[in-house]
């Protein structure tokens, strides 16, 4: 389980959108590449979570930050199908435990090596496949945000010409961040190796109901 700063933990949330499940990944596939939205600013450094920290020391070659690379991808109809292949794939393919009952602590960022893990772990297996795939470390970010449960969460967001992406385990479709519903805590840096602040960015959905 992701664990969160306590300043961040009494943030309000409300229900996510209500575009999940395999009919709306498949729809997504149908319908071509996405339209356009505002990428996701950044605000500063952010301490990386400890679980990262300790997972880089384990694995450094997924943790460098190589400035050389683009820092977002341009969206094509054949890398949108790749994206989203990628992200039903492993959704698929692993099987959702907590890092308690999966390693006896409270959070532990790996591979799935053995076809079990939680949110991080999914994140970081999409991440793999799709450098393997071609597509640039740079523009693939694991990020942090407070999920619909008030909770510790963590996702790969995809930076693109059209605006940055969430890949999710909690579903198939793919978001663009602005529309998950959840609160933006942290992301990986896309200029050090190191961690950045998303500033607690909340989308529309969030944002009305506090207001």
């Amino acid at each position: 389980m992701l664990q969160i700063h306590r300043s961040l933990t009494g943030i309000a949330f409300v229900a996510l959108v209500a575009v999940t499940g395999a009919s709306s990944a498949n729809a997504q596939s149908m319908a071509g590449i996405p339209v356009a939205s505002a990428p996701a600013d950044a605000s500063g450094d952010a301490r990386a979570p400890y679980a990262w920290t300790d997972f880089c020391k384990r694995s450094p070659a997924e943790c460098r930050t190589d400035t050389r690379e683009p820092d977002q991808v341009a969206l094509t109809p054949k890398l949108w199908k790749t994206i989203l292949g990628v992200n039903n794939g492993v959704n698929r393919e692993i099987s959702a435990i907590t890092d308690e009952d999966h390693w006896g602590v409270v959070d532990r960022w790996d591979l799935p090596t053995d076809g079990k893990g939680d949110c991080e772990d999914y994140a970081l297996l999409k991440r793999k496949r799709l450098a393997e795939a071609g597509l640039p470390r740079r523009a693939m970010l694991m990020t942090v945000v407070i999920d619909e449960e008030n909770a510790g969460h963590a996702v790969l967001m995809i930076r693109t010409d059209r605006g940055d992406f969430v890949l999710d385990n909690k579903r198939n479709a793919i978001l663009p961040w602005s529309q998950t519903g959840y609160v933006y805590v942290k992301r990986e840096s896309q200029y050090r190796t190191g961690w950045t602040s998303l500033g607690g960015a909340q989308t529309p959905t969030v944002a009305s109901v506090q207001r």
